[in-house]
């Protein structure tokens, strides 16, 4: 179901479409020529009823396992939020899967908490995602 969803849901021209967009960013973390992690960020699209024009969301935050816990994590998740707060403090959202705890504690270290859930389909597969929120913070504060 993975390799499944991964073709449909991150299509070459899809991504070409988001890398063009001036709206959306996205950072490859490479080590010795070699990706090991990436972030991307936008517009909100989740699916929550106080979601506001105007909003930004970490989009995906990504490292590959024995990068985890060096820091890298954080540099790249700190890169996306001063991108989304280039141009004043904004309200921040980001989905995470509901059994990322790790993640999720990672989140509330940057003042994000949990808002409402909702079901991601991994191929046929459901997964419950939280829906977590930051509210504006001056800028520079909050990492």
């Amino acid at each position: 179901d993975l390799q499944a969803f991964l073709d449909e849901a991150y299509p070459a021209q899809r991504q070409r479409i988001i890398l063009e967009h001036p709206d959306y960013a996205v950072w490859l973390l490479e080590l010795d020529g070699v990706a090991v992690g990436h972030a991307a960020a936008g517009p909100c699209g989740l699916p929550h009823a106080e979601v506001q024009p105007g909003d930004g969301e970490l989009k995906r935050l990504y490292l590959i396992k024995d990068q985890q816990s060096c820091g890298w994590g954080s540099r790249l998740f700190e890169t996306a939020l001063a991108w989304l707060e280039r141009e004043g403090p904004r309200t921040v959202w980001l989905g995470v899967w509901s059994e990322n705890f790790g993640a999720q504690r990672f989140y509330a270290r940057y003042g994000f908490s949990k808002v409402g859930t909702y079901a991601f389909p991994v191929g046929k597969v459901l997964d419950l995602e939280f829906i977590l929120r930051r509210p504006p913070t001056a800028a520079g504060s909050g990492y």
